[in-house]
Formats: C-alpha cells, structure tokens, sequence
C-alpha cells in the first residue's frame, strides 16, 4: 500500500493549499530503519539512483515520499488506534477523542464508514521516474482479508497515471456483522512541457456494505454460557440466524447498510510568469516560475445511503416489527423496510493566485468563488438545493524554511447554506534543524447540522424539529522536540448549539455553550540500545452539562526492540502494544440511521487493550503478524480467549485474533 499520514487526533496540520506545483524532484526513494516518519523505502541496489518517485495531495502544496516504516501498523491498517469499532473490521467507528464536524456547508451526516473510504481529499497525484507497483494482502482470523493493489507510472516524462484497488471483506467471530467493502481509486496528473499547464483528473469510487446485527441478544448471560463458547452462536437482535459464510466475493445483505459514492474531480491551472533554465555540463533544463495562477475545479459526486431489513426466505428469518417500534417508534408497514437517501453534487470553483516572490512558490495568495448544485431523493423527498460561496488564503512557507503561515477561509454568500463559514490561521516555527517546530492555531466553523438532522431525510424518525446552526472554536498550540524525542499539544474546543442523537433516534440539540479541552503527550523512551517505548498519552475534560460523554484517559504504548538483526538488510520490530481507556459511558449505535447516539445507562470498564507484534523488512518486502486480544484470556468454562472488551452496549471485541499481512513494493 501507499500511505500518507494520517490526521492528528488534536487537529495537527498536514500540508494545506490549493498550490500543486510540479517540477523538479525533492530526492529519491530514502531512508533507513527508524521508526520516525522519515522512513521511506531506502535499500542499496542497483536502482537507487535511477528512481524519484513523490506525490501531492489535492489541496496541499507539499510534496511527499513513500512511508515504509513498520513501527506504526495502524498506517497500514484502515483503523485509527483511537477509534472503537464494532468488533469486526470494516464495521462503524468513532473516535474516542472529542473530533467534533469542523467542516462548514451541505454535509450529508453519514460518517459511521469514513475511515475505510477513500477520499478526494487524500488522493495521490504521483510523479516518478520508473513504473512503481505494490501489492498487500492482510489475512485475520475468521477468513478476514484486506487485498490492494497500486501501481503508478509516468507514461510521459511530464504525465503520471495512478491505479490503485482494495478489497476488504471480514465474516465476522459473531453472528451477522459481515463486511465487504471495495475501494477505486484512478488518477492523471499532465503537466504541460512549458510547465504553463497543469491538469489534475481523479476518479474515486467507494462501496461499503455491512450486515446489521442490533448488538448481541441481553435475553440472557450469553457470553458466561459454554454453550455459546463459539462466539458465532450467540443470537443477535437483528438478521436472524444466519449461517456462517467464508466466501468474500458474497457481497448479499439481508440486514444491513450499504453505501456507494462515486467522486470526479477535473482541476486545470494555467500559469503566467517568468521563463528560465537551468545549464549543465551538456544540458539545458527549462525553469518557469509562475506569478499568477488562474485555476478551474469541476467536481460531481455521487452519494446514495441504503438501509435494509429483508425477509430471508433461506432461514425463515422476518425483520422484528417489534424491535422498530420498541427502539424507533416506527410500525413497519410491510414486511421489510427499505431507508434511503440519494444525493447529486456538482461543483464548479474558479480561482486566482499571486505568487509575490517568484522563486518562493510557496508563498501566495488566493481568491476564489464556487457555485454549488445539489439534488437530492430520499424516501419522501426530492428536490434541488445550490450555494454559492467565497473563499481565499494566504499560504508563505519562508524562503529560510523556518516559518509556515496559513490563513484561509470560506464564506456561504447564498443558498441551502447561507451564513455558514469557516475561518482558519495557523503558524508554524521550525526552531531546529532536526525537526523541532512549534505550531499555534485558530479555528473557527459556523455550519448547518448535517441532513441527517433534516425532517427531510429517510433517516430522521423523530418528531420535526428546527436546529440552529453549530459553532465551534478551536484553539490549539503544540511544540515538538527532536532532542527529546516528546511533542506536547493542547486543544480548547468552544462549542454552542452541539446537535446530538439520543435513545436511537431523538435528534437533539444542546443549546448552552460548552467547552473541551483536549492534551497530549507522545514521547518516546530509549530503554536501551534497540529497546523503545513509545508512549502516546491524551486527557480530555469538558465543562458544562452537556450530553456528550468520552474517557478522561486515553493512552497508547508500544515497547518493543526496534533494529536489525543478523544482517543488516533485516529491519526488525517486536513487542508489545498495550491500548487503554479510563471507563465511562460509550456511545450507543442505532443500525437504521447508522450513527452512534448518546446514552447515560451502562458504563464500559475495558481491561488493557494487549497485542504482541512482529514487523520486519526486507529490502521492499515488508511483513507483519500480530497476536491481538491478547487481554480476553480467561479460565472460566475453561482456558480461552473470551473475557471481551466492548465498543458499545451490546457490542463485544472479538478474543484472540491472528493477523499477518506482507506488502511487497516492485520497481520495474
């Protein structure tokens, strides 16, 4: 696979921007072992100076190199570490930091899959000098299975195309929590040979479906029974009894939710400016610095969100009226039930940059105005909605590289989301040579409650209801350290009007302002000469009576030998990682509009979170085995691994499971 990083929980940047800029090549495939960010895919061969390979993201004008470090596994694995899951890969999540919506206009409110979708905003636009291919494949227990496939060529010196594929399917260790999503991703990249023209064209494609099981049946003490010592039998409130299936090209549901997005971006830049070049011994390489910058971004995208509770004729299985009516206050008229919202987006934006210092093209200004159209169908609804809103930034990374400054906002001047906005400023000072910097920020977001929220939609069963729009501040500093190893960071939320579910399907509003304040501290620990504790510690705590409940604590740590091995091409990593939350009241999940909803009932006491890991690399091969769960050991009914944790009511981890994934890159 091929990795950026991913966001950090406290709203730490990445690059941000909308100035791509092709052109000459920041170096070629490097570095050594370490389990920094810097590692990436250093090896002594015979290719080593024949090959420069980057890529940008959309809207970022940072370049970056391939990551193949194999310290982190949550880089290669499509969860966050501090996201809760519904015990099997590919089901909902949400994070146990505070991350409230920090994007302003239309927002369709669906996010339970975010993290194993990909994104317009994380593609990559590579540009290398030899055809690069990779291919993963993950096996866990229960049959699960992550297969991609990437590859990225130049098929032109100044014309790069992207292909990449995953399939994810896992059955499930407990009954009717299937997944099978698959994930598309093409992309060009044309650069024209006076470097005046640039054209950036994407297609991305997602489809995620997962069986609903409404949690495990609390009848009875299942998880105490012997009987049910195959996790697999326990009965579950939704989908009947359905049999255990091995064969990941099934992609039918009976139960369950399904969504699919198609996303087209087309971005063209054209340049004025100033001519040069470069001369060597015997060649001559042409330069072109640009002073002002007009460009056209055309997106459409494709969104449709289903839930569905079918009979199943196979094993006699009906959906639950009763269950609707007793968690929804919904009868069902027949004997099924079918939710749907479908949506239509078409963006047209234009923009305008100044370069002030040509040979700083970093540094710039940006004026832009974008038309929005929206069509939307749902089970009762069908109608048209448009915005038309401004936007601009000031981006200046100096020309010393030792400060980074951002300020950009957004403006809803019309339409569906008239008065929303969103306004940023962020500064950032290196203050060593090493990597130190320290980071200060603002941001502040006024926007309308997502659709979900809207009478309008299929999956709103409340009573009608108006909600006012959200606002939330955010302020946040951090200092990072390269002599101690340590980066510290804060964030102080400010929020007011907070919409929320509540008991399955109430949506509800906290009107009273409230704040949150969220620290980290990650640092890491020389224990000795190859042994290495990395240690990640957050706290959080709110203010104010509001329905919103997360752990105080939450911590992560990885100890372990980290170095080579026998010869020196062995990169090795081995330990343990052991994951912990202070207990509080987790959110619940409501299958039918899938979206976890606030409850103050059952508090969640987890152990410790245990896995013990074996990374190693060779040269491009790459390797990973896992023994995760570790914690669910218990003698009672016998010795096994079924004392679980659990993501939510009714919502167990599974116990003890086996992963090993290879990833294996190829330089043609």
């Amino acid at each position: 696979m091929i990795f950026s990083q991913r966001t950090n929980p406290l709203g730490g940047r990445s690059g941000r921007g909308m100035g791509n800029l092709p052109g000459a090549v920041g170096g070629r495939l490097s570095g050594a072992f370490s389990g920094s960010t810097s590692d990436s895919l250093e090896h002594r061969d015979k290719y080593e100076d024949s090959i420069t390979i980057y890529f940008q993201l959309p809207y970022t004008v940072q370049r970056n190199k391939l990551d193949s470090s194999i310290i982190d596994f949550t880089k290669r694995f499509p969860i966050p570490a501090h996201h809760a899951f519904l015990g099997n890969t590919g089901t909902p999540t949400h994070s146990l930091l505070f991350e409230p919506n920090m994007k302003s206009g239309w927002d369709h409110g669906m996010h339970a899959f975010d993290v194993y979708r990909w994104g317009i905003e994380s593609i990559r636009f590579f540009n290398t000098t030899r055809p690069y291919t990779e291919l993963a494949y993950l096996l866990g227990g229960r049959t699960e299975q992550i297969i991609e496939i990437t590859h990225t060529q130049n098929v032109k010196p100044n014309w790069n195309l992207l292909f990449q594929y995953r399939l994810l399917n896992a059955p499930g260790f407990f009954k009717n929590q299937r997944t099978n999503h698959n994930d598309y991703t093409f992309t060009s990249w044309y650069q024209s040979i006076n470097k005046r023209y640039n054209n950036y064209f994407a297609i991305v494609a997602n489809a995620m479906q997962t069986d609903e099981n409404g949690g495990l049946d609390d009848k009875e003490d299942y998880l105490n029974d012997p009987i049910y010592n195959d996790r697999f039998n326990i009965p579950t409130k939704l989908g009947g009894d359905l049999e255990f299936g091995r064969n990941f090209f099934s992609t039918t549901i009976t139960t369950g939710n399904r969504y699919t997005d198609l996303t087209l971006m087309l971005k063209q830049q054209y340049d004025l400016g100033k001519k040069d070049s470069l001369v060597g011994d015997s060649t001559v390489i042409p330069l072109f610095y640009p002073r002002l910058r007009f460009e056209h971004v055309f997106r459409f995208g494709n969104y449709k969100f289903k839930y569905i509770d079918l009979p199943n004729f196979t094993n006699g299985y009906f959906p639950d009226s009763a269950y609707y009516q007793d968690n929804y206050n919904y009868t069902l008229l027949a004997d099924s039930l079918i939710l749907f919202d479908k949506w239509k987006e078409t963006i047209n934006e234009f923009s305008i940059y100044q370069f002030p210092d040509a040979k700083n093209q970093l540094q710039f200004i940006k004026a832009g105005i974008a038309v929005q159209n929206l069509k939307a169908v749902t089970n009762n609804f069908t109608g048209s909605f448009y915005n038309l809103y401004a936007q601009g930034e000031y981006r200046n990374k100096t020309r010393n590289q030792k400060w980074d400054m951002i300020a950009a906002g957004k403006l809803y001047l019309t339409g569906f989301n008239s008065g929303d906005y969103e306004a940023t400023v962020d500064l950032r000072r290196f203050i060593s040579k090493t990597g130190g910097f320290f980071d200060v920020g603002f941001r502040n977001v006024n926007r309308t409650p997502s659709f979900v929220f809207d009478r309008r939609s299929s999956f709103y069963f409340d009573t009608p209801k108006d909600f006012k729009k959200e606002n939330t501040t955010q302020l946040s500093a951090s200092i990072y350290l390269s002599k101690l190893a340590a980066k510290a960071s804060g964030s102080y939320f400010l929020v007011s009007n907070y919409t929320y579910f509540t008991d399955y399907y109430k949506a509800e509003q906290e009107n009273a302002l409230f704040n949150l304040l969220l620290l980290s501290l990650e640092k890491r620990f020389k224990l000795g000469k190859r042994w290495i504790w990395h240690s990640d510690i957050y706290f959080q705590k709110k203010t104010g009576d509001v329905a919103l409940n997360v752990p105080l604590i939450f911590t992560r740590n990885r100890i372990g030998y980290e170095g080579t091995l026998g010869f020196k091409k062995l990169n090795i990593a081995f330990g343990l990682e052991i994951k912990y939350h202070t207990p509080y009241k987790a959110d619940g999940y409501s299958p039918a509009i899938g979206k976890f909803f606030y409850q103050d009932s059952i508090k969640i006491s987890n152990r410790p979170d245990i896995a013990a890991y074996l990374h190693f690399r060779i040269r491009n091969f790459r390797a990973f085995l896992r023994a995760e769960n570790l914690n669910t050991i218990t003698t009672n009914n016998g010795f096994g691994f079924r004392y679980h944790n659990f993501a939510a009511p009714g919502y167990p981890y599974p116990g003890l499971n086996i992963r090993f994934g290879v990833y294996w890159s190829f330089v043609n």
